[in-house]
Parts: C-alpha cells; structure tokens; sequence
C-alpha cells in the first residue's frame, strides 16, 4: 500500500523567499542600505547553505518512508528530479551564451573546454576552475544533482528510535561539515590573511563551490527530517526553536569578521538553521506569519529567481527599459521587484510547463515502484 502524502509546509516555502531575495541583495546592493539587517545581507551566501540543507529536509519528508518501504523507484526518483531543475536550470545557460567569450578569456583552452563540456552536464562543481562558468549559481545545481544521485541510498538509514542517540550522530555530522573549513584555516594553502566573500584562491574556491565541501549539510537535513516526525506538530517547544533560530543565526551575523569566512560559509550554521526548520514545520504563529500567501507564491520562484537572477538583472539593465520608461529612479528597488516577478512568470510559463512535458516524454508521472 502506498505510503500517505506527507502534509506540505508552507512556512519553509515562505521563507525560502526571503533567502532567495537575500541572494539577490547580497549580489546587487550595498549592504548598509539595509540598517540592522545589514549582517544578514552581507552573508548572503548562508542562503546557498539554507537551501541544501532544507532539500536535504525536504526529499526526506517527502520520500524516506517511501525509501524505507521499497516503494521508492530510484530511476523514477532521478527522471522526476531532473525534470524539475534541468529546465530553468538550461535556460539560464542559454541566457548567459553571451559570456562565453569572457570565459574564453578567463581560462586556459583545457579548462574552457572543460566547462563547456561540464557545465550542460551539471558536473562543472567537481573541478572548481569552472564552478561558476556561464553562470555564477550554477554550480550549486551541479551539488544537488550529485546529492540526488546519493538520496535513495541515504533514505534508507534505518528510523531512528530514540531522540537521544540521533542528535548524538547529527552532531557528528555537523562536525564532519566544518572539518572542510578548519583545515583551511589551519593550512591556510592559499596565503590569504583574513578570508571573506571578496577573496580568491583556488583552495577557497574548492571550498565554496565543490559538492564535496557542502554534502554534510544536505546529509544533515536528511536526519533532520527523523528528528522532525520525533516532535509533534502542535509542540510548543518548536516555536522556540524557531525563534532561537532566527536569533542565533542573526547574532552571529553580527559578528563580523569575528566569526572565520571559511567556517561560516558552510557548516557552521546548521544547527541554527535546524532549529528554524524544525519551528517553521509545525503549527504555531511563527509558522503561519511565514506561510501566509504572498510570501509562499514567491518562495515556489525561489529557484527560477535564485538560478535566473544574474541573467534577469542583466536582461533588465542591458535592455535600458528603465531609463525609456523614466524609472530608473527607482533603482535599484524597481529592479528587484522586477526580477521577482519575472521568475514568477518563468515558474509558471517555462518551468512548469516544460516539466510536465519532460515528465510525459520519461513517463515519470510517479516516483513509486509499479506492482
């Protein structure tokens, strides 16, 4: 029989709205703009941290029951998987054809051919040179996909029976994230004193931008969704949790440069961000003012506007359309509304469509194993 639909969380799409927005900030504002919300905006790339760990969640509340089962059909899972990024994710290396000269540039002729290559194949993350070719988000996608290929396997750990035991392994597991960071500190290969997001060196790079670096925070939010189905939904305990973090993430932020670059880009976080998931998947107020409409139909664009948005700003500046229509003025502000709504409109005209048409070509109508 067929194991039920899990319930869907609205408060986690919300907030993937304000996360996708952040990006857009952290890569087109001046921080100080924002006033006390300034140390959020200039961490920006914790959102990228955000959204693998809560796929992590995500795929296993949905499936690890499935998996558990025998239910879950591996090969229906991977088609139903790449029909759901392969179509945005190819517009915007269409979109971003125009850079292919630059890149040309940038690189070696074996590492621009290596990209050219790599990138269509969502595999450009494993050799860090050309994470970012085309187009800078990119790679994250090239991380997600090797998790996916992962997935069906890590689904089937066996449930955890006992709360204890299993904060005890995901504790470990958070240690094993921030191992990547502290050795760089430690060895520091790439002779920078005090590395931030301005930084470059081909170390740092492999630690921002390789699917190996980031893989504990998706396999985090995979246990994760273990300890959530531990907790009931209406538990008081999760609105502080919540709340907790919120503020937690927040007070770290506002440390600076206190806190090192290269433990703060991944790892660091997740318990923080753990405890956000957890409050904002039960019942409680914080999760209803996180869920209410308009903020979910942003987060449903969260990725067309996370994978689209270098593409859509340069589509917006390049055309000049605000200086014909006299809102230049406006900006930057105009500008990122109408980003928004242009991967609004990318959801639902090219995204969804082109996904349920992958999905008849493939036949990958359900992820579950036929009688």
């Amino acid at each position: 029989m067929e194991t039920c639909k899990p319930a869907p969380l609205k408060a986690l799409t919300g907030l993937r709205c304000f996360a996708a927005i952040n990006i857009v900030f952290f890569h087109f504002s001046n921080p100080q703009w924002f006033g006390l919300l300034a140390p959020v905006v200039n961490a920006g790339f914790i959102s990228v941290s955000y959204f693998i760990l809560l796929s992590g969640f995500v795929l296993a509340y949905n499936y690890a029951e499935r998996a558990r089962s025998g239910e879950l059909d591996r090969k229906r899972f991977w088609e139903a998987r790449f029909t759901r990024i392969y179509p945005i994710y190819l517009l915007s290396l269409l979109l971003s054809l125009n850079l292919l000269r630059p890149e040309y540039r940038a690189h070696t002729h074996a590492m621009f051919w290596t990209g050219v290559v790599l990138t269509p194949l969502l595999l450009q993350g494993f050799v860090p040179a050309v994470a970012t070719f085309l187009n800078t988000p990119a790679w994250t996608m090239s991380a997600e996909a090797f998790y996916y290929v992962l997935f069906p396997w890590l689904a089937r750990w066996k449930r955890p029976q006992r709360m204890a035991p299993h904060l005890v392994k995901m504790a470990g597991v958070w240690a094993l994230g921030m191992v990547p960071g502290a050795l760089y500190m430690t060895f520091n290969p790439d002779g920078i004193a005090r590395p931030d997001r301005w930084s470059y060196g081909p170390w740092l790079w492999a630690l921002k931008y390789t699917p190996y670096s980031h893989m504990f925070s998706f396999f985090f939010g995979v246990m994760l969704a273990d300890l959530n189905q531990m907790i009931e939904r209406t538990n008081r305990l999760r609105l502080w949790l919540g709340i907790t973090g919120f503020a937690g993430t927040y007070a770290i932020l506002s440390l600076g440069p206190l806190v090192p670059y290269a433990i703060i880009h991944d790892g660091l976080l997740m318990p923080l961000f753990a405890c956000i998931i957890l409050g904002l998947a039960g019942e409680n107020p914080l999760a209803r003012a996180l869920g209410v409409r308009p903020l979910v139909i942003v987060g449903e664009a969260s990725y067309c506007l996370y994978l689209l948005h270098f593409n859509l700003w340069k589509l917006v500046h390049g055309s000049h359309v605000l200086d014909a229509t006299g809102l230049s003025r406006f900006d930057p502000w105009i500008s990122y509304l109408l980003l928004i709504a242009l991967a609004v409109f990318a959801l639902h005209f090219i995204e969804k469509p082109a996904q349920r048409k992958l999905r008849e070509l493939l036949h990958a109508t359900s992820v579950i194993r036929d009688e």
